[in-house]
């Protein structure tokens, strides 16, 4: 009986290290929100290195169909779609706390825990392909 993993194709060793490069602009912005003036999480959905990221993603995901590879396209696009929903959810519900500034802290609190969950998404899908594994 054949498992899924062993009816995927090779993946060609370009779209491995591709797909690296992509984690690794993912990853530039999470640090540059972690040592800039930025949120993570605002670094991450607004910044140019994940944007970028999300654009290769695009330009190669078709590239990847069939092999382990297109897991970790899927995961990073699902990472960045879902942390831009939940930026928005973080911000609708906390711009009327604003008025009366508690809504500074609400944000502060939903970015940083956002924040966490990129990280673990980021790191989580590059050791996965570190190890030649889906995610």
């Amino acid at each position: 009986m054949n498992s899924p993993a062993s009816t995927l194709k090779i993946a060609d060793g370009s779209l491995v290290s591709y797909t690296h490069w992509m984690y690794a602009l993912h990853a530039a912005s999470a640090l540059i929100g972690m040592f800039g003036s930025a949120f993570i999480a605002t670094a991450f959905v607004f910044g140019l290195p994940s944007i970028v990221a999300v654009v290769m993603n695009y330009i190669r995901r078709s590239d990847a169909r069939g092999t382990y590879l297109e897991s970790h396209f899927s995961w990073q696009l699902r990472t960045f779609w879902w942390a831009v929903a939940w930026l928005v959810v973080i911000f609708v519900l906390s711009a009327p706390l604003m008025l009366v500034l508690i809504g500074f802290l609400t944000f502060g609190v939903g970015a940083a825990i956002l924040g966490i969950w990129i990280i673990y998404r980021v790191a989580r899908g590059w050791l996965r392909l570190k190890d030649g594994q889906p995610i």
